[in-house]
């Protein structure tokens, strides 16, 4: 029976500890999306974001608002209160509180303390997605990760989403190497020639890709039947795989017809914003968008491709819990090797890393600067 040598532990042991893992610290100075759109009304929706726990609601005005969901007299969660117009008010002891978080009543007296409430989050709205703000830096919507795509009249979109019971740093890895596709996918979308096509990796600051032609190939029904190419062995295959941000994968793809002179050939494309957003260091919420931009008018090409992605995105869900298991049952002779198609995932996995780190060492140094804060006038009240 082969066994690891020491040195080829060793060195694999070095190169993980380099890179970021379902122990890293989250990165709160990124815009991630906290919900759909639709899923945010007149109630309040209670969601647990980087291990935060936060309450969403519109106002009557129509405005999506974020509040920290603890009241700040007893700790009782917001989200078992109710809406009084845009107030929100604590189903413990009535105190109230407006869309800035501020404290604006206290039933049991007249006076109600001042410079005191819960934390307010920054919320941006585009098309389908809600993003939020958690961190501390200036939340400025320039920051939002390129998604732009979803908005467009050219692209056709659907949506969907899983409470995946994994860590989100293992997910952007498993999106970044599509190599999987041929087994994990093989009952889906995968195909036994994908694998082993040619690819080349982008690393760029903050950005990491990876690039694969599967040429030709014989597409799988998803793609096939929308296309046309139904059971056609010179189908091209074009993939571009990329992680944005933490918050945010892409992976833009191309079909054509390899036969054809290149002039003479129509092009379909599809995109997929795989968007995840942390919810512990164990689960994550997968929010997912998928697009096209050919046959906008044709309504069962939308469902029949919503139906069977979802039916492989299912297939990433299920790997990825299958995953996390294995890793929360490491123990002192754990160790991953790494491969040539790796290498655009191992280098993301030190960005977040190196970012994660470095935040939580300011927050760190912050905390140590403040200053003890004599009590308000809230902590008198019994």
């Amino acid at each position: 029976m082969a066994q690891t040598s020491q040195e080829v532990v060793q060195a694999a042991r070095k190169a993980g500890s380099r890179m970021a893992d379902r122990n890293t610290p989250f990165i709160y100075n990124e815009w991630y999306v906290a919900a759909f759109a639709d899923e945010v009304g007149r109630s309040l929706l209670r969601r647990t974001l980087l291990g935060r726990d936060v309450i969403l609601y519109r106002t009557e005005g129509g405005q999506a608002v974020a509040l920290d969901n603890r009241c700040i007299h007893r700790s009782y969660p917001l989200s078992e209160g109710f809406l009084d117009g845009d107030t929100v008010v604590c189903g413990y002891h009535g105190f109230r509180y407006d869309v800035t978080g501020t404290l604006v009543q206290v039933p049991s007296q007249d006076r109600c303390p001042k410079g005191v409430g819960v934390r307010q989050y920054p919320i941006v709205e585009r098309g389908p997605l809600l993003w939020i703000w958690l961190g501390e830096e200036e939340a400025d919507p320039a920051r939002l990760p390129p998604h732009q795509w979803i908005t467009e009249p050219d692209w056709v979109c659907s949506k969907g989403y899983f409470h995946l019971q994994g860590n989100y740093v293992s997910l952007h890895e498993n999106l970044l190497d599509l190599t999987h596709l041929s087994f994990l996918h093989a009952k889906s979308f995968g195909t036994p020639d994908y694998a082993a096509a040619k690819f080349r990796a982008e690393i760029n600051e903050g950005r990491f890709a990876l690039l694969r032609d599967v040429v030709p190939t014989t597409l799988p029904p998803v793609w096939a039947k929308p296309t046309g190419m139904e059971g056609y062995p010179q189908a091209a295959r074009i993939v571009r795989s990329e992680f944005m941000a933490p918050s945010l994968h892409t992976v833009a793809v191309r079909f054509y017809d390899n036969a054809l002179p290149e002039a003479d050939r129509p092009e379909f494309r599809i995109r997929t914003a795989h968007i995840p957003t942390p919810e512990t260091h164990g689960s994550t919420h997968y929010f997912i968008v998928h697009g096209r931009d050919f046959a906008q008018d044709q309504e069962w090409i939308t469902q029949f491709m919503h139906d069977e992605l979802f039916k492989a995105f299912q297939e990433d869900v299920d790997g990825m819990q299958h995953l996390e298991q294995m890793l929360e049952k490491a123990d002192d002779d754990f160790f991953e090797i790494s491969v040539a198609s790796d290498r655009a995932s191992v280098e993301m996995r030190k960005y977040i890393k190196a970012r994660a780190e470095a935040e939580a060492a300011q927050r760190l140094e912050r905390t140590a600067e403040q200053p003890v804060q004599a009590p308000s006038r809230l902590a008198g009240v019994a």
